[in-house]
Formats: C-alpha cells, sequence, structure tokens
C-alpha cells in the first residue's frame, strides 16, 4: 500500500474534523468559509479515500460511525500537533516563541506575576501572552497552549502537573480579636463561615480533619468565586475563610490578617485533595517555548503530599474546574 493511499489531504481531515465537531454540514461549512455542497462532498471523498464509512446518515443529521469516532480523536490530536508546529515557527527566534497562556485571575496576581522576572531572565526569548480565563476551559481552543487551573489535577484529553494550593490556612479578622476568640477548633462554630464556590465541601473535610464534625454548619454562609474576594471579606470582618497558604501568606505574615490556631499542636488548616495544575494538551507538547516554561514552573513547585507530582497524568473523566 503505498504512502499516498495511507495520507488523505489535510483539507479533507480538516473539513472531517470540523463537521465531527459541529455536528453537521451547515455549522461547519460556516467555520470552514465553503459552501454547504463543497464541505458534503469532501467528506464523501474522505470516505472513497480510505474506504471507510465515517458517518451515518439520517434526516440530514450526521453521526460519527464507531470507526469514525476513533478516526475523529486521532485526525483531531494531528491537526492540533500540526497548528502547534506551525505556530512554533512563525513565532520562533533564536529557540524561543510565543506561549500563550490562561490562569486563574487570584493565582496569577499572587503566585505567578511576582515570579514571572525571573522567568523572563533565563529565557529572554519566550513572549507570554495572557489569554482571559474562561471556566472549564476548553484544550481544543486554537490560542490556548497552556493553562493554570484548580482541582484535583484530573482534565478530559490534558497532561497536568501539580504545582501548589494543597495546604490550606484559616485565617480569621485582624481587628476586634476578642471578637474572634479562637482557641480550639470547636470555637469555629460561633463565627460566620465564608465558603468558596469551587470547594463547597472545604469547611466539611475540615471539620473531620479536627474532629468536630457535627459541631459546626460545613453548608452555611457567604460564597465567593475567588479567592482574593475572600481574603477582602475575612479582612472586613465577614467572618473565617479556608485558603490556600500559596495565596494567602503575604497576608498573614504582614497581619492584615490572623491564623487562629496556628501552633503546631492544632494547626488551623488542613491538606486538601485540590490545588492548583499547569495543565497543557498533548498537540502542545513539543512547543519549545511550552517545554521552558514547564522546566521553569515546575521548579517552583511544592510538594504535593500523597500526590505523585512527577508522574504526567492523562485522565478522560472530567474533574472540579
Amino acid at each position: 500500500m503505498s504512502l499516498r493511499r495511507l495520507a488523505p489531504p489535510l483539507h479533507l481531515l480538516r473539513a472531517f474534523s470540523t463537521v465531527a465537531r459541529f455536528g453537521g454540514v451547515s455549522r461547519a461549512a460556516e467555520a470552514l468559509h465553503l459552501t454547504q455542497s463543497a464541505v458534503s462532498k469532501q467528506i464523501k471523498d474522505l470516505e472513497t479515500w480510505v474506504a471507510v464509512p465515517l458517518f451515518e446518515r439520517t434526516r440530514k443529521r450526521l453521526t460519527l460511525t464507531p470507526a469514525g469516532e476513533r478516526y475523529e480523536k486521532a485526525v483531531q490530536a494531528v491537526l492540533l500537533q500540526l497548528e502547534a508546529a506551525t505556530l512554533e515557527l512563525i513565532t520562533s527566534d533564536d529557540g524561543g516563541g510565543a506561549l500563550h497562556l490562561a490562569s486563574l485571575p487570584t493565582f496569577g496576581a499572587k503566585w505567578l506575576i511576582p515570579r514571572l522576572p525571573q522567568f523572563q531572565q533565563q529565557h529572554p526569548q519566550v513572549t507570554l501572552h495572557f489569554v482571559p480565563y474562561v471556566h472549564s476551559y476548553n484544550f481544543e481552543r486554537p490560542e490556548l497552549d497552556c493553562a493554570i487551573l484548580f482541582g484535583d489535577g484530573h482534565w478530559p484529553g490534558a497532561h497536568a502537573h501539580y504545582i501548589t494550593g494543597n495546604d490550606v490556612a484559616l485565617i480569621a479578622p485582624r481587628t476586634r480579636v476578642a471578637d474572634w476568640s479562637i482557641h480550639t477548633p470547636r470555637d469555629v462554630a460561633h463565627h460566620t463561615l465564608l465558603r468558596h464556590v469551587t470547594v463547597p465541601e472545604a469547611w466539611l473535610r475540615w471539620s473531620e480533619t479536627h474532629g468536630v464534625q457535627g459541631c459546626i454548619d460545613p453548608l452555611t454562609g457567604p460564597q465567593f468565586d475567588q479567592f482574593q474576594t475572600m481574603i477582602r471579606a475575612v479582612m472586613a470582618g465577614m467572618g473565617l475563610a479556608l485558603v490556600p497558604r500559596c495565596l494567602v501568606q503575604d497576608e498573614i505574615t504582614a497581619g492584615l490578617v490572623r491564623e487562629p490556631l496556628a501552633d503546631a499542636a492544632q494547626r488551623g488548616g488542613y491538606q486538601s485533595d485540590v490545588g492548583y495544575w499547569f495543565c497543557y494538551p498533548e498537540g502542545r507538547t513539543q512547543l519549545h517555548a511550552l517545554q521552558c516554561f514547564r522546566q521553569w514552573l515546575l521548579a517552583c513547585t511544592e510538594p504535593v503530599g500523597a500526590t505523585n507530582a512527577a508522574t504526567l497524568l492523562t485522565h478522560p473523566p472530567a474533574a472540579p474546574a
């Protein structure tokens, strides 16, 4: 069998991948800036080329056959890798290039940005472009090379490396210490508990860790969507919060918030099973700029406790974002 027989034209593969993504010819044609008849012909040409039915056609709707599903995953990976290689080629300068990165706002501002001058000094040839963060990022987005996400390290089709965030601190307002008297874990029950929408069971886990489950109501209290907002709320006297230590250590050191139960005998925080992870799709693995950034970033990481941070993970099931 000739090599030509095993390598369909790129425009046929792109049409196939686009139709599979949108589930029909109409929207795929709009995305490809082609007519519907042109896209339909390309799909038929590809099926003729491979001599395997890729779609089932019912009432003007196209559904991938089992063979088509397998082929689509492989084609998508190849197209992403080709896009990444092309991007590296046209942006590379003396072994560098551009890296398009998304990061959670609080983590970016409080942990990543203060460290970036060191990266720029070590890799001046690499240019970082921050892409607006979108909840539950889709790694198929062509403008995204990598992202820093919050969760347990499991995202569909993504490689994930743990960075930091498992160590959680209990923080309280600095002012009116007498009104915020917390000498034992049971004393937490007398105060308002602030919660983060991404980790709704944080206070439940905290109460279990400190043996006071049943003494507090872990599911009541104001909810927030960013840890930075929670820290500000604690500073304003709204209540107590559980925050990754990497995000609040500066405020603790500066005395802007207190850390009750901070002594070793009754540590107020706990080790969470979620944290911040550096993630990227398979198609971006060979980007030189990404390799430079990954090597530098992992040198800045902290141990992940029971999790094997040195392992590169590829997990199909979804997880909290």
